[in-house]
């Protein structure tokens, strides 16, 4: 007797053409609460929580090394399977705009247009993520809380929107063997070769102040994606659509508001 897979741990809102949100590694699907109103009064809108993060168990990827971005991007064909979704659109913070690119690539028919906020196609030194990895499974994620202040937003955002601490709490409640098996599969990515070959119109997000994926990356994703467009999003760090959302937001119900219904 065959066993089901688990799920991605989601929340269904609103009504209309379909719409995934992916979000960043260490964060649950809350990073997208700036977005989920104006969103969700125009799209079917299904927000998913990564392995080991919010309500997803840790073991839809494997916590041996080899997890792999197109294991995490199974997990959310299997997410849209399960919901009756033929196509849908998707955006994705970081690791969800990673998870998003490989979708473009490899299941293109699956994707009716595409977001990708503060993300690339390629996260800089593999031996940092195994490194990362390795530490938060020895310390656990509270080894990383004092360094997101600066990365996934300025300082001054970071001490003063309860928001911002929210998130912080999302990461320090994540599963060590999920968040590191995240970091196994972020650190073989790399699309930077395919690119040209996405064909789902596409958006490309960028914080100027991101120091994790800075604008050069998306420069990059929105120079090889034919017919792409690209934002800058000044005064923004890595959660460019938590710390400037009126931006992010305007930008994404554009994009997606050229869906036909």
């Amino acid at each position: 007797m065959s066993r089901t897979r688990p799920l991605l741990h989601h929340a269904v809102e609103g009504s209309g053409t379909p719409l995934i949100l992916g979000p960043s590694l260490g964060t649950s699907l809350a990073v997208w609460d700036p977005q989920l109103p104006a969103l969700a009064g125009r799209h079917r809108v299904i927000r998913y929580d990564l392995p080991g993060h919010g309500g997803s168990p840790s073991g839809l990827l494997p916590d041996d090394g080899t997890a792999t971005v197109a294991a995490l991007a199974d997990a959310v064909l299997g997410l849209a399977d399960h919901l009756g979704l033929g196509t849908f659109a998707y955006a994705g913070i970081s690791l969800g705009g990673a998870v998003g690119l490989h979708l473009a690539v490899h299941h293109p028919q699956r994707l009716d247009s595409l977001a990708v906020v503060c993300s690339s196609a390629v996260f800089d030194d593999a031996a940092a993520w195994a490194a990362r990895a390795a530490l938060v499974r020895a310390e656990g994620t509270g080894a990383l809380v004092a360094s997101r202040t600066g990365v996934w937003f300025s300082a001054a955002f970071a001490n003063a929107s309860p928001r911002a601490a929210a998130l912080i709490e999302d990461l320090r409640a994540t599963d060590p063997a999920g968040y590191a098996a995240c970091c196994d599969a972020i650190a073989p990515y790399d699309l930077r070769g395919e690119l040209a070959s996405v064909t789902v119109p596409t958006l490309v997000v960028a914080g100027r102040d991101d120091p994790v994926t800075p604008p050069a990356h998306a420069r990059e994703i929105a120079d090889a994606v034919p017919g792409s467009s690209l934002l800058e999003v000044a005064g923004a760090a890595h959660l460019a659509g938590v710390e400037r959302p009126e931006a992010v937001t305007a930008a994404l119900v554009t994009h997606f508001g050229r869906l036909r219904p």
